[in-house]
């Protein structure tokens, strides 16, 4: 990997106070956190559009992981921070800093989903998910006040196709005979093949790797894509953006995956019958394009027991999805109490 370079970016000074200007979640407009001044984000008359993929191989890009940290230069104590971000705040005067140019190896982001959720609603989602985990340990009830929430834009990858999908297999169609006084149900097995065709648009695919997979998926049903901006530096403003680590090429494979359960059930309703065999699929992808959206995400890491966990907050609903530690002795309590429950049920039984 070669030395990092200067990135041009941008900063958004408070014409009031001299203060740096942040975007503030649920607004379009940039807010001084220290004199409350206002500045309005004049939204671009460009729109959120698809890239062909077939294009994409045309152009020049590297691996994520072999390029460059970006270098920024601080407009305000001139410190140089280096990152991994496409925006950051300045390691010594906390400054925001945002980059308005992309390393031309990279796919620049199409657009964002802006924070609609801001710091204080994220805490309330956080208390109510936290009140609910019943066999949490009762000092985890506490990790709300954790000072480490932190924004977050993480990258993800949208994906449209056509796809058309040759299969065989065998449709069932069940049957009962008389056995022994009793109904039996049988299943009669006959040779099924055909084709399917669907359309899919916005297959979401998580685009880092520092968070986990699973609890990303668990966001990625309730993102609406379709609120996306096109992109604006200024949307970034005081909040963190992680550069994507998972290239196009991967993102692809894992959005086939998604897609993959969706055409099995169409290939079982072509089928149809009582049961369903499925035991060759040949899938075609056509008109396949993509986009690079940044989508909002209050990040929470904390320790417990020695064992960090990671819980996630999204910025456009407030859904929570994250790790929580099991308390022993509640489930232990819980088990004992059924026990006792079932017991006393067996007893009453009995005695009558």
């Amino acid at each position: 990997m070669t030395n990092p370079a200067p990135t041009n970016h941008q900063t958004y000074p408070c014409g009031d106070c001299g203060a740096h200007l942040q975007f503030a979640p649920g607004t379009t407009s940039l807010t001084c956190p220290y004199c409350g001044a206002q500045q309005a984000i004049v939204p671009q008359r460009r729109q959120v559009v698809e890239h062909s993929y077939a294009e994409l191989g045309a152009k020049p890009r590297r691996n994520p992981q072999q390029v460059p940290p970006n270098l920024f230069v601080c407009t305000g104590c001139q410190a140089h921070t280096e990152s991994d971000a496409w925006s950051d705040v300045c390691q010594f005067c906390g400054a925001p800093v945002v980059t308005d140019q992309f390393n031309p190896d990279l796919v620049a982001p199409e657009g964002l989903v802006p924070f609609q959720i801001d710091k204080s609603g994220a805490r309330k989602a956080l208390k109510e998910w936290v009140s609910s985990r019943w066999f949490a340990p009762n000092s985890f009830k506490k990790v709300d006040e954790a000072e480490s929430l932190k924004s977050t834009y993480l990258p993800h990858w949208t994906w449209d196709a056509g796809t058309t999908t040759d299969y065989r297999g065998e449709r069932g169609e069940h049957y009962y005979v008389e056995r022994d006084g009793k109904q039996e149900r049988r299943t009669r097995w006959y040779p099924a093949h055909g084709t399917v065709e669907r359309d899919f648009d916005d297959v979401v695919v998580p685009a880092t790797a520092h968070v986990g997979g699973d609890h990303l998926d668990g966001l990625s049903s309730d993102w609406n894509t379709k609120e996306a901006a096109a992109f604006q530096p200024q949307y970034l403003s005081g909040h963190f953006t992680q550069r994507y680590e998972i290239g196009p090429d991967a993102a692809l494979e894992a959005a086939k995956q998604k897609m993959a359960p969706v055409i099995r059930e169409d290939i079982k309703r072509h089928i149809g019958g009582d049961a369903q065999r499925i035991h060759d699929v040949d899938t075609r992808y056509e008109n396949l394009t993509y986009k690079l959206l940044l989508l909002p995400v209050w990040l929470l890491a904390y320790l417990f027991n020695g064992k960090s966990w990671q819980v996630l907050v999204s910025g456009q609903t407030g859904k929570v999805r994250g790790e929580r530690p099991w308390s022993a002795w509640k489930i232990t309590f819980a088990v004992l109490v059924a026990l006792i429950v079932i017991a006393g049920v067996v007893y009453l039984m009995a005695i009558r």
